[in-house]
C-alpha cells in the first residue's frame, strides 16, 4: 500500500475520521430516530389520532434499517463504499424532507418511514467504519470511536434542531430541514472526505474496494458471510451486542418515566437522558482510545458492566438521586458499543466482507435496541414494575461479559504493546489460513 503523499489535499488518512465524524452527526440515528420524539405530539394533534400509533412509524422505519443494512453492507462489498453510499445518503435526506411535504395520514407516515429505513441503511455507521477499517490498523480503535462519538453529537444537536425549526416553520417544515441538513453535511463529508478519491486508488476503487484507499476486496484477509454465518465468534459477538443493545436502548427509553415514577420532577428527570447522552460520547472516545491499548474483549466486558451497575442502582434502591448516576452508566455502555463492532469483527472475523458481516450485526443491534423498551413496557403493563425486566436485562449482560471472555486471541491484523504507532494506515495482515488463524499479541 502506497504512502500518502504529503503535498496531496486530504491524503492523511484521518480526514476519513473527520469525514466520518460529520456524516455520522446527521446519520439515521440522530436524524430519524433521535428527532422522532419532538414530532409525536404534533404528528398525533395533525393526524388525530393516539400516540401509540404515530410511534408505529418509528417501529417500522428501524426494523426496515435493520433488514435493509445487510443487504447494504453486500453492496458495498462488491461495489465499494462511495457507489453505494452517496445515492443512499441523497435518498434518505429526499425521504426525509418528503415526509414533510406527503405525509397526510398515519398510514401515509408509517409508509414513508419504512422506506426512509431502507435507504438509511445507507447512512448508518457500516459505510463510514468499513472506510475507516480500511486505511487504519494500529490505531483503529481510536479512529472508530472518534468518528462514532458523532451519533452522541447528533443525538444532542439534531432533536434541538427539530424543535427550532417546529417552532419557526411547523412540524412539515422541520422534515424538510433536516432533509437538507443532512443532504448538505453528510454527501460532502462522504464524497470530499470518506471517500475521496485519489490517483493511487482509483482502480482499486472501480473493482469492488472502498475509495478509501482499501485493499480490494477479494484480496482483504478474513472471512466470507457464509464461513462467518456459522463460526461461533459471530454469534458470541451477535448475542453480546444484542443483549446490551436491549439493556441499554430499555433502561435510556424508560428512565425518564421510572423516575417520575419515584417522585422526580419531570424537567429533573428529562435531565437523565441528556447525561445519558453526553456519556455516549465520552463513552465512544474512552472506548476508541483503549481499544488501541488494551485485549479488546476486556474492553467490552468493562463497558459491559457498567450498565449492569447502573441497573443494579435502579434494582437495588428506589432513591430518585441514583436515577442519573445509572442513567450515565448506561450510557457509556450504549457508546461503546458500535465502537466494538466495528473493531471486534474485524480482528476476529476480518475484512473480506466486512460490509455485510456488519450488516448483520448492526441488524441484531437494531432488533436488541427495539425490543428492550417494548419489553420494559409490556413488564410494567403486566406486572405495574420495571423490577423484572430489569433484571433479565442483567443476566443478559452477564451473559455478554462471559461470551467476551471465550473470544481469546485476535485471528486478524496486528498491533504493537503500547499503542505508539503512527497514524499513517498498515495493511492488514492476512492470516495464514481460516482453520488457523493467526494470534495476535494482547496490550
Amino acid at each position: 500500500m502506497m504512502r500518502n503523499s504529503p503535498s496531496k489535499p486530504f491524503s492523511n488518512p484521518w480526514w476519513v475520521v473527520a469525514g466520518s465524524l460529520l456524516g455520522l452527526t446527521v446519520g439515521n440515528g440522530p436524524v430519524m430516530q433521535f428527532t422522532f420524539g419532538v414530532f409525536v405530539k404534533p404528528l398525533s394533534e395533525a393526524m388525530q389520532t393516539d400516540r401509540g400509533t404515530i410511534s408505529g412509524a418509528l417501529l417500522a422505519g428501524l426494523v426496515a434499517t435493520g433488514i435493509a443494512t445487510p443487504l447494504i453492507g453486500r453492496l458495498i462489498d462488491k461495489h465499494g463504499t462511495r457507489r453505494v453510499a452517496l445515492p443512499a445518503i441523497a435518498l434518505f435526506a429526499l425521504g426525509m424532507a418528503a415526509i414533510g411535504l406527503f405525509a397526510n395520514s398515519p398510514a401515509a407516515l408509517i409508509l414513508m418511514y419504512a422506506l426512509c429505513g431502507i435507504v438509511a441503511a445507507g447512512q448508518t455507521p457500516l459505510p463510514y467504519s468499513k472506510a475507516i477499517a480500511a486505511v487504519f490498523d494500529e490505531r483503529r480503535g481510536l479512529a472508530l470511536g472518534i468518528a462514532t462519538a458523532g451519533v452522541g453529537l447528533g443525538t444532542m444537536l439534531m432533536p434541538m434542531l427539530a424543535q427550532k425549526l417546529m417552532a419557526s416553520f411547523g412540524w412539515r417544515g422541520a422534515y424538510m430541514g433536516l432533509g437538507l441538513v443532512t443532504l448538505l453535511v453528510a454527501l460532502p463529508a462522504m464524497a470530499g472526505l470518506v471517500t475521496r478519491r485519489r490517483e493511487e486508488a482509483a482502480s482499486a476503487d472501480g473493482a469492488a474496494a472502498s475509495s478509501t484507499r482499501a485493499t480490494p476486496h477479494a484480496a482483504a484477509p478474513g472471512m466470507s458471510a457464509a464461513q462467518a454465518r456459522v463460526s461461533g465468534r459471530f454469534w458470541c459477538l451477535a448475542v453480546a451486542f444484542f443483549t446490551v443493545a436491549l439493556a441499554a436502548s430499555g433502561v435510556v427509553a424508560h428512565i425518564v418515566p421510572l423516575m417520575t415514577d419515584r417522585g422526580v420532577p419531570a424537567a429533573s428527570a428529562a435531565a437523565a437522558i441528556s447525561a445519558a447522552g453526553l456519556a455516549l460520547i465520552v463513552g465512544r472516545l474512552a472506548a476508541g482510545w483503549l481499544l488501541d491499548r488494551l485485549h479488546a474483549p476486556h474492553v467490552a466486558m468493562v463497558f459491559f458492566s457498567l450498565p449492569l451497575l447502573g441497573i443494579a442502582l435502579l434494582l437495588g434502591t428506589a432513591d430518585a438521586r441514583f436515577g442519573i448516576p445509572a442513567a450515565i452508566l448506561v450510557g457509556l455502555g450504549l457508546g461503546a458499543e458500535v465502537d466494538l463492532i466495528a473493531f471486534l469483527q474485524s480482528r476476529y472475523l476480518g475484512l473480506k466482507a466486512f460490509g455485510e458481516i456488519y450488516g448483520y450485526l448492526f441488524a441484531i443491534f437494531m432488533l436488541g435496541s427495539g425490543l428492550g423498551p417494548f419489553l420494559m413496557g409490556q413488564s410494567f403493563k403486566l406486572l405495574h414494575s420495571y423490577d423484572p425486566a430489569l433484571m433479565v436485562m442483567a443476566a443478559g449482560l452477564v451473559l455478554a461479559c462471559v461470551l467476551m471472555a471465550r473470544l481469546g486471541a485476535y485471528a486478524y491484523g496486528s498491533r504493537g504493546q503500547g499503542a505508539t504507532a503512527s497514524a499513517t494506515p498498515t495493511a492488514p495482515v492476512k492470516a495464514a489460513t481460516l482453520e488457523e488463524p493467526r494470534a495476535t499479541r494482547a496490550a
